[in-house]
């Protein structure tokens, strides 16, 4: 991890959601009322699909947004590759694992008109390995791939191939914890508190996405911390 070339402030927030789901909508007027930045990763052969997922006896809604809205939804945030379809990359071959990087790669820079240079990992449990992540370095454009593995820490990481986020949004208890810890902190070193999810969890129970404001609040509007995209932070 690096410092932002337009930053000296030695702390960094930044925010990474999966799916590219119809809730990316609201949460994106949340992160803009608190000047806070995120990247998207998005499944460009899934776009404009609609699905419904069963969590906790409900009903949740998975609607894609579509192709023609990626450039205007997102604008102000960055846009990461997730993969043409979903698969989990430690199952398939390597010359699959590029097709299914690359072409989503290309996808999405058609519809949002910049380079697209990062990803995040589909599929959850162990949804990456050494092999992927050598195979994604050597043969793709990404520059970073995070993982869904929390680290529980602000340190910096080597390895950006293989990122570890801070925390997993609907971990409430951790998250406010962690996050009046990083407000509170005083340090002369590089620390990013790098936080990841799927809007539509939000869904799952009412008050998510009045525990999603509240940590907004807290975290935001900070003199001493950066807010960027994943590639702003890391790059």
């Amino acid at each position: 991890m690096q410092g932002c070339g337009e930053c000296v402030k030695n702390k960094m927030v930044t925010f990474s959601y999966d799916d590219g789901v119809t809730q990316d909508i609201r949460l994106i007027e949340l992160l803009n009322k608190y000047d806070l930045k995120c990247t998207f990763n998005l499944n460009s052969e899934l776009l404009g699909k609609n699905n419904c997922l069963t969590r906790n006896g409900s009903r949740i809604a998975h609607y894609k947004v579509v192709p023609q809205d990626v450039k205007s939804i997102y604008e102000g945030h960055e846009v990461a590759v997730h993969t043409l379809t979903h698969p989990r990359l430690t199952e398939l071959d390597k010359d699959e694992i590029i097709r299914q990087v690359e072409r989503d790669r290309e996808n999405l820079e058609e519809l949002v008109g910049y380079e697209v240079v990062g990803m995040a990992y589909p599929c959850g449990g162990v949804n990456n390995d050494d092999r992927v992540a050598q195979i994604i370095k050597e043969n793709t454009r990404m520059k970073y791939c995070r993982t869904i593995t929390s680290s529980g820490n602000f340190n910096p990481q080597e390895n950006l191939y293989r990122f570890n986020p801070t925390e997993y949004h609907l971990c409430w208890d951790n998250l406010m914890e962690l996050g009046k810890q990083f407000v509170e902190m005083k340090t002369d070193k590089l620390q990013l508190f790098y936080v990841w999810g799927h809007s539509y969890e939000m869904d799952y129970d009412s008050q998510n996405w009045l525990k999603l404001e509240s940590f907004f609040e807290m975290i935001s509007k900070r003199d001493d911390i950066f807010y960027g995209t994943n590639r702003e932070v890391l790059l």
